[in-house]
């Protein structure tokens, strides 16, 4: 057990690092460049995950809160609802990554090149409605979530040390699974199918290309990278999000609480937010070229 917490600890370490470091660069390039409008999503998404690393799988959250005089009920409500609405938020960014991508990438004659022109406009309002929606839905936590106490143990699933699900009705219960289900297979399958269009579409240019490849050994298009970086990243966050939905599920219909599910499931939880950055870093030019700027003056120096 202390051996999983180890290696949880050194996971959010590194993946709180890199996305404050890839935060920092966007709001650099949002503040004194032209900012693309995948630099504005990106910058959504790393603070997202650096939020959604800091509180830890709601453990840390619940450890600082511990400290305050606050009601166990308050800081219970207060950890888990942040915890859902950053999930929320990375699985939503993700997806809108992928359709925006899709579109950048699509041909002038398909009719996903008409909202090319307008896709700043059209961030603006995604954002709006993701943010508005994931922190409404998500609110259902302060009604269901609650401090862990003695009595009637039984009909409490204890997720942390101080913290439980409260005891639910069955149809609703069953309700709030399957609506959230809903929602995220419903974003997985967007994902899934702009990420089967952009395949088709990288296919088809590199056939178009192919004699170059023969003669000059041309460098991929930024377009081309960034195209490959998000199809890493969704099939990442798939295969991640998948592998969490089967162990909190089977917890919730189970109704039981082990430490050591807890903690792999936290493991799970936090690898796409670290894996995130570190892939957006080795494949975007421009932070390459300031790490080799710096590089270079430093040894300069010495």
């Amino acid at each position: 057990m202390s051996s999983l917490n180890n290696v949880f600890y050194i996971q959010n370490g590194i993946g709180v690092l890199a996305n404050l470091f890839l935060f920092l660069f966007y709001i650099f390039i949002i503040l004194c460049h032209r900012p693309k409008p995948m630099d504005l999503i990106s910058c959504q998404l790393t603070f997202t995950h650096t939020v959604m690393l800091l509180t830890g799988g709601v453990v840390w959250v619940t450890d600082i809160l511990e400290s305050l005089n606050i009601d166990k009920d308050i800081k219970c409500k207060t950890a888990f609802y942040i915890s859902r609405v950053m999930r929320g938020l990375s699985i939503c960014i993700t997806c809108l990554l992928s359709i925006f991508q899709a579109v950048t990438i699509s041909p002038s004659t398909s009719f996903l090149a008409n909202f090319k022109l307008k896709l700043k406009k059209y961030i603006i309002y995604a954002f709006f409605y993701i943010w508005t929606l994931t922190l409404s839905f998500n609110s259902y936590l302060i009604i269901y979530v609650g401090g862990f106490t003695n009595v009637s143990e039984t009909n409490q699933m204890k997720v942390t040390k101080s913290c439980s699900l409260l005891p639910t009705n069955y149809i609703i219960k069953a309700l709030i699974l399957t609506v959230t289900t809903s929602i995220d297979v419903f974003l997985v399958g967007v994902m899934l199918t702009t990420s089967a269009y952009m395949v088709v579409i990288l296919f088809k240019h590199q056939r178009q290309h192919q004699y170059l490849h023969s003669l000059i050994h041309p460098r991929s298009s930024p377009e081309k990278r960034a195209t490959q970086t998000i199809l890493l990243l969704v099939t990442f966050f798939v295969v991640m999000y998948w592998v969490d939905f089967i162990i909190s599920t089977t917890a919730v219909l189970l109704w039981m609480y082990n430490p050591v599910i807890q903690s792999v499931q936290k493991l799970v939880l936090n690898v796409y937010p670290t894996i995130t950055p570190l892939v957006q870093i080795s494949s975007d030019n421009r932070i390459i070229n300031i790490l080799k700027n710096i590089q270079s003056k430093y040894q300069q120096i010495l």
